[in-house]
């Protein structure tokens, strides 16, 4: 919300008063102001109140400053009039930011000018390219981590030397074998080169030094329940991958996504109510104590998972208009402070 009435600008994250200038969100701030619609006139010149919750972990490794900072530059480039594409407005505030600037799947590019100023995002399919597709998030820890992906990245881009090798040799064909297998909803090789490029980028954790331990024994764990999984189906069903935190984030399709969770379900029983536990999408689960069976997995203590988010591929950002959903009052108060 801008006003002539605000005095000075404030921002709310998750029902707590921050910082409005932090550095990210002050480049991001810049950035919109500078090319906003000179017709603004006086706009330019009001304080801000912003307020930002999360219906998921933040800080934990789920991208939660992506969708944050995608938000934040959608609202303000609708604010301030601006026009064109905001990707790279977006990356100031979060690297991540600017693929969330679009829905489906996103290519970020990583430019060649010195400044980073063409290092941006482009779609290339939207989310109705590849419907049947979904995403099981096997929350592990939601607390926030250790090392934040800013400051580990910069740590690794200092110390490791895997990591020249992989942005030089690797990573290039990897990006361009990923979009062919998008293009073609080819599940077997996205699958494929998911894992292998979540096990790359952790292994550069370990090769960054001192090293970053992002994934822990449940991560692991998962790991080894989705490689048992496929090799028992004789197919690649499911793709795990690992952000900068233990939390698993599996790939499948629909078809695939009851019989998946039932057995997530049984090898990490929940100590939650089934209401809280489950989030999102509708789930039909069984008993998996055959499959249980023939895997040769035992349940482990209860607990060990946060909670699961059956959630597909969506769009955008998108802007609100009903008042009821606006997260401030007329004040420019938080509604939930």
């Amino acid at each position: 919300m801008a006003s002539p009435t605000f005095t000075e600008n404030k921002f709310w994250l998750n029902n707590k008063e921050t910082d409005f200038n932090n550095e990210r969100l002050s480049n991001c701030l810049a950035e919109v102001t500078k090319r906003a619609d000179p017709k603004c006139g006086d706009l330019l010149k009001w304080k801000l109140h912003i307020c930002s919750e999360n219906n998921f972990p933040t800080a934990a490794g789920l991208a939660s400053s992506a969708a944050g900072y995608a938000c934040l530059v959608s609202t303000l480039a609708a604010l301030y009039q601006v026009e064109g594409d905001i990707s790279a407005i977006a990356r100031r505030g979060s690297g991540s930011a600017c693929r969330s600037i679009y829905g489906g799947f996103v290519r970020w590019h990583k430019g060649e000018e010195s400044g980073g100023g063409d290092s941006i995002a482009t779609q290339i399919v939207p989310a109705t390219h590849w419907p049947q597709m979904r995403v099981v998030v096997l929350v592990v820890n939601d607390e926030q981590k250790k090392y934040s992906s800013t400051s580990g990245m910069k740590r690794s881009v200092e110390t490791s030397q895997f990591l020249e090798l992989r942005a030089a040799k690797v990573v290039p064909k990897r990006v361009e074998e990923m979009v062919g297998a998008i293009e073609r909803r080819d599940f077997e090789a996205f699958a494929r080169v998911t894992m292998q490029d979540s096990n790359q980028f952790h292994s550069v954790c370990l090769d960054t030094y001192p090293p970053c331990f992002y994934m822990n024994d449940v991560s692991r764990a998962v790991v080894e329940l989705v490689h048992l999984y496929n090799e028992y189906r004789g197919a690649t069903k499911v793709a795990y991958t690992f952000d900068a935190g233990p939390n698993a984030c599996l790939y499948l399709l629909e078809d695939d996504v009851d019989e998946v969770v039932t057995l997530v379900n049984d090898i990490f029983p929940s100590v939650s109510d089934p209401r809280e536990y489950f989030r999102g999408l509708p789930l039909n689960l069984k008993n998996s104590g055959n499959l249980q069976e023939a895997l040769k997995l035992k349940p482990n203590s209860p607990g060990l998972l946060k909670y699961i988010i059956h959630t597909k591929i969506g769009d955008g950002p998108k802007i609100l208009t009903t008042p009821s959903e606006h997260l401030l009052t007329e004040n420019g108060l938080p509604k939930n402070l």
